[in-house]
């Protein structure tokens, strides 16, 4: 049985899709669902300024993806890994779509609900997904705390 890849490899895949976001000036975010054999099966960006869309997360796209590849709305068996904290819209689509792992780098202290502002998983929803947090957060905080420095530059 091949050896899956640990979060800071997958972590690394989501700042790439981060680093490609802030190029396109959108707040750096990237996402990157894996299946449970550890595959890559879904990726996202942040895309709200080109698509005009407030619900362009990087996490939504993703999970939007990968519910086509797995032609199901349920990505049980499924693994999230995103570069900051999923808000609660993600949360809640999260939930909606039973994915029971969620790997988050750096912490969002203003919309954060995995536990920076609440944590909508220790509500009363019937689906509670494991959190890792902090994985490679000075990296993925570096990302957003670059964007924004070079924002307020221009």
């Amino acid at each position: 049985m091949p050896k899956i890849p640990d979060r800071e490899y997958y972590m690394a895949q989501a700042l790439v899709l981060a680093e490609e976001a802030a190029a396109a000036g959108e707040v750096p975010v990237g996402c990157v669902i894996t299946d449970r054999e550890g595959n890559i099966i879904a990726s996202g960006r942040n895309r709200r300024e080109e698509d005009t869309d407030a619900c362009a997360h990087a996490e939504l796209l993703a999970i939007r993806q990968a519910c086509k590849h797995m032609n199901d709305w349920r990505l049980e068996g499924c693994t999230l890994y995103v570069t900051l904290e999923p808000c609660p819209m993600c949360a809640g689509a999260i939930i909606n779509s039973r994915i029971p792992t969620i790997v988050y780098g750096a912490k969002d202290e203003l919309t954060g609900s995995c536990g920076s502002v609440l944590n909508l998983f220790e509500e009363r929803y019937p689906h509670k997904p494991a959190i890792y947090g902090n994985v490679k957060k000075d990296e993925c905080a570096k990302v957003l705390t670059d964007f924004f420095k070079h924002v307020r530059e221009k």
